[in-house]
Formats: C-alpha cells, structure tokens, sequence
C-alpha cells in the first residue's frame, strides 16, 4: 500500500470490528441518525466509512441532500436536469451500498446553497419528519481544508442552515408554528449533533476496518470519480496518516461531537 500522506494525529478513537452495538459512542440502543447534506457523494466521501459501520450494527440511517447536484460536471452537453438525474441515481446506488435506508433530496440548486429562513425551515421540517436522535451534517466553519483547497460554499452553507434548524427552531413549537399547527410535527429534540468535514474535530477515528466499505459507496459515484476505480483507490490509500505513538498507518473519520443528553 502506498502511503504519501503522513500526519501526526493524536487521541485517536478505535472501533470494533466486526461492529458491535456499545462501543465508543455508549450508545446502548439503536439509534435513527440523520444525515443532511449539500450534495450527492458528500456522505460518502465526508464519512462513509462511519456510514456504513452505523448501517452494519443496525442504525436506522436516512439521507437529505439539499441539491441534486445539478452542477457536477463541466460538459456544457448536458443540462442540468441530466446531470441531476444521474447523480440522484448514482446517490440511491451508493446509499444502498452502505445500508442507508432512504434518500430524500430537496429542491435547491448546487452551488446557490443559501442559509436563509426558507432553508432553516425546510431542514425543521425534515429533522420532525424523521425524529432522530442523531443529525450529522458538515463544518460551516471549514474554509481551507487543506493548503491547497477551498471548500465548497455549499458544504459551509448546508452546515450553518442545519446547525440553525438544529437549535433552536427544530425543538420549539414556536418557531414556524404551522409545521406544529397545520402539518402536525411535533417539536424534536436530538440528543447529538455530528460535524463531518471538519478541521476542528475533538474526535478522530480510526475507520481503516471499514476504509472497503467507503469504497463501495464512493465508487458508486461514477460521474464524479472520472479515473479508473484502481486509480481512484489508490488516490484514496493515499489518505492514510501514521499515528505517532504507535507508527501505524490507518484511515481517519474526523468529526466534532456534540451531545446535548
């Protein structure tokens, strides 16, 4: 395995594998978690190996992408709306590869993510729709990435909308009350909320066991890979950082947790 990437990381996380229910998290039930997204593959690429370790112990997993991403490609052939159909495709493919259990997208268009009111409103109304106990979306904060990177606007904007939806609006009746009086959503309250894709993360772990199984999900994303599957994962491996106290090579997850219960 060819590493090129070696990054001293410390307090790193284990898991279990095969998984099992009580792990690190001290979750001693099954959980109904809730992924809200800017674009298709963002699940799979932020987090997938997490996605599919939750999927496998019997998390109740469900996906909501705020676009279609209408503008992943720069061939000025294809309109928006074939772009979108098959990257929505391609996204129902990935989701099944991992055991999500169901992909909702919402209507905006990629690259004009905005949070505004209407959107906080939108993800309200989803986070009472599916009453989970965990909500996993992206760093509004993360602007570099990396020294040669910008991230996406819409990853930054989609973090802020569901952080916004998350507190306070989504556990108080008083905010957009006809969600509560007409469409009959009751208040919910998570009890933990996941930042994926973050440079500010109080948690790293160690996901090399399910590193595969983010692979079946990632190459799912045909359109968007635009290599060779063999080429892609090696681009992949190449994301493996060394550990300092022990030397050893593995694949990091990077999150910031926060546990309201």
């Amino acid at each position: 395995m060819a590493v090129t990437v070696v990054v001293g990381v410390d307090n790193v996380t284990t898991v279990k594998f095969p998984p099992t229910l009580v792990d690190f998290e001290g979750w001693t039930q099954k959980k109904k978690i809730l992924v809200i997204l800017a674009h298709p593959d963002d699940p799979e690429f932020f987090c997938g190996a997490m996605i599919s370790r939750w999927a496998a112990i019997g998390h109740e997993i469900h996906y909501c992408l705020l676009t279609t991403g209408q503008k992943g490609s720069q061939d000025v052939n294809q309109s928006l709306e074939e772009i979108s159909a098959i990257r929505m495709k391609e996204q129902r493919m990935a989701a099944e590869a991992l055991g999500v259990k169901g992909v909702e997208f919402l209507d905006y268009i990629d690259g004009e993510v905005v949070p505004d009111l209407d959107m906080r409103k939108k993800i309200v109304r989803i986070i009472r729709k599916y009453s989970p106990q965990i909500v996993l979306t992206s760093d509004p904060q993360n602007y570099f990435p990396t020294d040669n990177r910008i991230n996406h606007p819409d990853h930054r904007a989609a973090g802020q909308a569901v952080i916004d939806a998350v507190f306070p609006a989504a556990g108080n009746a008083l905010f957009f009350p006809d969600l509560f009086m007409k469409e009959h959503l009751d208040p919910v309250n998570i009890d933990e909320l996941w930042i994926s894709a973050t440079v500010q993360p109080n948690l790293v772990v160690d996901m090399t066991d399910y590193f595969e199984a983010k692979i079946s999900g990632i190459v799912c994303h045909r359109s968007q890979i635009g290599i060779h599957i063999g080429e892609f994962e090696k681009y992949m491996r190449a994301r493996f950082v060394n550990e300092p106290t022990t030397g050893k090579f593995f694949y990091p997850e990077k999150f910031k947790r926060i546990a309201f219960k």
